[in-house]
């Protein structure tokens, strides 16, 4: 019992090990499944995260793709862009080696204006200084006679005037008086220029500014009267010391001279019946060109004189050459009688020859050859006449004198025939 319960006990062993260890292994088995189910699964995830990851690749492979066709058409319309627009780059470089030098050219005249800025601005503090210093020397009555002067001699010379011959400076009339100038006129006239003119008053509206304020605009136009004032006072002084007494052959007129044009411009605007009160004064207001004008028509009478006076010169040249003329026929006729006469005694002597002396010499020949005359050729002893007669003289300005000429030729001819 003891031994078939230990076979039983032992088999029941060995089958609860076999059956133990089938069950282990169906248990093994069984996580195997499980663990081969839970990789397939993995697997089946991953292949589709694979499918996934590789359609999403596909798909950035695709965009790739296109991404890359797409650049090398953009690249190749970009390269025909290119070569299109390489005369304009190529325009462009130019534009900006252009731009490169006008700014370089910029930044030189920039300094050269700078430097002629700075020029202008020294030149016109410079010519300030001048204004001012001419300024108060035209204040000074000195000075402003003597420029006045030296005006009015450059107007005259500017005419073609002469000094000395033309025109006098500072002469002393008959009355002790001293015109600035005696300009000389055709025919033996003069007349007297005087230069001086007061400027004080205008000189010191010239100092106010047009655009200032009204009070000084005012006290400018009050000025500008003032000046007017003091002109007509010296036209009056001008009139009163009537030069035209005292320097001969002188029209009842005297020139005022004034240095500038715009000294008269103001003086008539303030005071427009000025130059009528010179007129009837017997004084002429002269501005430069005035001055001019009336010197060029006194030059252009000078020339005329002057070609009067040569016409003049001319004429009597021209009688006494008329009558030397006739003088000179009269010589011709004489000589022209002397030939006529020459010319017949010459014919008168071939006549004698021919009709007298050769016969006589045939004759000898003839009677005794042996006197030596047979080289005596009578053909070379004849002398043609001469049968040309001075031409007669037809021309009446060389027959003034022929009358007494022809009575002296018939009494030649009288005393030669006797």
């Amino acid at each position: 019992m003891d031994a078939f319960a230990w076979v039983v006990s032992t088999l029941t062993l060995l089958l609860g090990l076999v059956l133990g260890a089938a069950g282990l292994w169906m248990l093994g088995l069984r996580d195997r499944f499980a663990a081969l189910a839970d990789d397939g699964r993995r697997k089946a995830e991953l292949l589709s995260v694979a499918e996934s990851s590789l359609a999403a690749t596909r798909g950035q492979l695709e965009s790739l793709q296109s991404r890359a066709d797409a650049d090398r058409i953009r690249e190749g319309s970009d390269r025909q862009v290119l070569q299109v627009l390489a005369p304009v780059a190529e325009k462009l470089h130019q534009v900006q080696q252009q731009v490169s030098l006008l700014e370089r050219d910029r930044v030189e005249q920039y300094g050269q204006l700078s430097q002629q800025l700075s020029m202008a601005a020294e030149q016109d503090a410079a010519i300030l200084r001048t204004t001012s210093s001419l300024a108060g020397a035209l204040r000074n009555t000195s000075a402003r006679g003597t420029w006045g002067e030296v005006q009015l001699r450059r107007v005259v010379e500017a005419a073609g005037m002469l000094a000395r011959v033309d025109f006098n400076e500072q002469v002393t009339t008959t009355t002790g008086k001293r015109p600035d100038m005696v300009i000389t006129l055709p025919g033996g006239k003069s007349v007297a220029v005087d230069s001086k003119v007061p400027l004080n008053s205008y000189l010191s509206a010239q100092e106010i500014d047009v655009l200032a304020e009204s009070s000084r605009v005012a006290e400018r136009r009050s000025l500008l009267e003032a000046h007017s004032k003091a002109l007509r006072s010296h036209v009056d002084d001008l009139a009163s010391k009537t030069y035209w007494e005292s320097i001969p052959g002188s029209p009842e007129l005297v020139v005022c001279f004034l240095p500038a044009e715009s000294f008269l411009a103001a003086a008539v605007t303030s005071d427009p019946d000025l130059l009528d009160h010179a007129f009837s004064r017997n004084v002429a207001l002269a501005a430069p060109a005035t001055l001019l004008s009336i010197l060029k028509g006194l030059s252009f009478a000078w020339r005329q004189e002057l070609l009067t006076e040569n016409a003049r010169a001319l004429f009597d040249e021209s009688q006494e050459l008329y009558s030397r003329l006739g003088t000179l026929g009269s010589h011709v006729t004489k000589l022209g009688s002397s030939l006529k006469s020459s010319v017949e005694r010459y014919n008168s002597f071939v006549g004698t020859l021919e009709s007298r002396v050769l016969p006589s010499v045939r004759r000898i020949q003839n009677l005794d050859p042996g006197h030596g005359l047979a080289a005596v050729d009578g053909a070379g002893l004849s002398v043609a006449p001469v049968e040309s007669t001075p031409r007669v003289l037809s021309a009446s300005e060389l027959l003034q004198h022929e009358a007494p000429d022809r009575e002296t030729d018939s009494g030649d001819a009288r005393s030669e025939s006797a």
